[in-house]
C-alpha cells in the first residue's frame, strides 16, 4: 500500500484518497477541508485539544505572549478549564491529569438533576478571567441528551467579544460530536464551536478518527502532541492509514446523503422498543434517558427493570440473544456499582444499578425487538425465580 508522500503515481492516488475523504468528512458537519486533521480516534481528538489549548495559553503568557493579557490575569495565572460531569473519559482523565499536575484548574459543571443537560447559564456562571476551553458532549454516550451546544456557541462568541475587549483571552469551545453523528444532523456552524471530534466507529465507518478544527492554525491553534514526518501538515505527523481513512470518508458520505432516514429508522424502531418494554414489564420499567422536554439521540434507550435481583449485569448474563451493556461500552467493567452518569443526572442509586443501555441501529427491525423483549422477559423471570 502506498503512502501519500512520494512523487510516484501510486503515492498521488493515495493523496487523492485521502483529499477526498477529508472533503467528505468536511461536507458531512459543514466544514471546510482544510480544516480536518486525521487522528486515530476520538481518544486521542479529545486529548489534541486540550494539549492545544494548553500550549497556547503557555505561549500567550510568556515573554512571546501579550503583555496587556498577562498583566490582566497576573503572572503565573493557571489556565482554566471548563466541562460537565458526564463527559467520556477521554475528557474527564486528561483534566483530572492536569489538576494533580498543578499545571491547569477544570470546573466540574454538574448536568441538570431535571433535564440532564449541562446548561449554558451554569457553564457561563463558572467562567473566569483565565477560562481558556470550554468542553462539552454535543450528546451523551449513556443517556442520548443531547447538549445546547448551539446556545452555547452563541454565549460563548458573544463573551468573547467584551473579552477580547477588555484585554482578556478568547474562550475556545470544543463539543465531542463522537456519538451524535450519523444520528442526527450536526454542522459547525449551527454549533458555532472551535473543535469538533469525529469518531469512524461510532458511524458505521472503521476505528479512526478526526478532528474538526475552525481556520485551523489561523483563528483556532492546534499544537502537535507528536513530532515526525510532518503528514496533516505537522498537525499529526505519522504516515497516513490510507484504507482507513478512505473507509471514514465513505462512511461520512453516505451519512451526508442519508442521515434524515437513518435517523428517521432508529427513531421510530427505538420507539417501538420502548412501548413493549411498557407493555411487557409496565410499572417495573423506569426509562433513565427520558427526560421532559429533552431532546435525545434516536436510536438510544437507557432503562431499568426494577427489582432487588435485577441488576443490570444480572439480567444480562442471563439473556441468550440479547447483546448490550449496562453503561458505556468502553468502560463496562465495573461491575454492579451505578453509572457514575445516571448519578449525576438524579437516577436513584437502586434504579441505576438495574440500568441497561440498548442502542438500535440502521439495520434494526421490529421483529428483532420482539426476539431482545421477549429474552429480557425470560432472563428477569429465570432470576425471580432463583430469589
Amino acid at each position: 500500500m502506498a503512502t501519500a508522500s512520494p512523487p510516484l503515481a501510486s503515492g498521488r492516488k493515495a493523496k487523492a484518497i485521502i483529499s477526498a475523504a477529508r472533503e467528505s468528512l468536511a461536507k458531512m458537519i459543514g466544514g471546510q477541508p482544510q480544516d480536518i486533521i486525521f487522528t486515530s480516534g476520538g481518544t486521542e481528538s479529545n486529548n489534541l485539544v486540550i494539549h492545544s489549548v494548553l500550549q497556547h495559553f503557555h505561549k500567550a503568557h510568556t515573554s512571546e505572549g501579550d503583555a496587556a493579557e498577562r498583566r490582566l490575569l497576573g503572572e503565573g495565572a493557571m489556565p482554566h478549564f471548563i466541562t460537565c460531569t458526564v463527559e467520556h473519559d477521554s475528557i474527564r482523565l486528561p483534566l483530572e491529569h492536569l489538576v494533580e499536575e498543578q499545571v491547569a484548574a477544570v470546573t466540574f459543571v454538574p448536568v441538570s438533576k431535571v433535564n440532564g443537560q449541562a446548561e449554558a447559564d451554569d457553564i457561563l456562571a463558572a467562567i473566569r478571567p483565565a477560562t481558556c476551553l470550554v468542553t462539552i458532549m454535543l450528546a451523551n454516550n449513556e443517556t442520548g441528551v443531547i447538549m445546547p451546544i448551539p446556545e452555547l456557541g452563541r454565549r460563548v462568541a458573544a463573551l468573547n467579544q467584551q473579552r477580547v475587549a477588555s484585554g482578556l483571552p478568547r474562550i475556545l469551545l470544543h463539543t465531542d460530536a463522537a456519538q451524535a453523528l450519523g444520528k442526527r444532523r450536526v454542522d459547525v456552524r449551527d454549533l458555532g464551536v472551535d473543535f469538533l471530534t469525529i469518531v469512524g466507529h461510532k458511524l458505521y465507518g472503521p476505528r479512526i478518527g478526526a478532528l474538526y478544527v475552525r481556520g485551523l492554525g489561523e483563528r483556532t491553534p492546534l499544537y502537535p502532541m507528536l513530532f515526525g514526518g510532518g503528514q496533516e501538515r505537522g498537525f499529526r505527523p505519522g504516515t497516513e492509514n490510507t484504507p482507513m481513512i478512505a473507509g471514514l470518508g465513505k462512511a461520512a458520505e453516505l451519512v451526508t446523503e442519508n442521515c434524515e432516514a437513518y435517523e428517521a429508522h432508529m427513531r421510530a424502531v427505538r420507539d417501538y422498543l420502548e412501548a413493549r418494554l411498557v407493555a411487557e414489564f409496565n410499572k417495573k420499567i423506569h426509562f433513565n434517558s427520558q427526560f421532559p422536554g429533552t431532546e435525545r439521540l434516536p436510536n438510544t434507550c437507557n432503562f431499568s427493570i426494577r427489582g432487588p435481583q435485577l441488576q443490570g449485569r444480572l439480567v444480562l448474563a442471563q439473556c441468550r440473544t440479547l447483546l448490550a451493556s449496562v453503561g458505556a461500552a468502553c468502560h463496562s467493567d465495573q461491575g454492579d456499582r451505578p453509572s457514575p452518569v445516571l448519578l449525576s443526572c438524579g437516577i436513584p442509586a437502586d434504579v441505576a444499578r438495574n440500568a441497561l443501555r440498548l442502542s438500535v441501529g440502521r439495520s434494526t427491525t421490529q421483529a428483532e425487538v420482539d426476539l431482545v423483549v421477549q429474552d429480557l422477559k425470560q432472563a428477569v423471570a429465570r432470576l425471580e425465580g432463583q430469589a
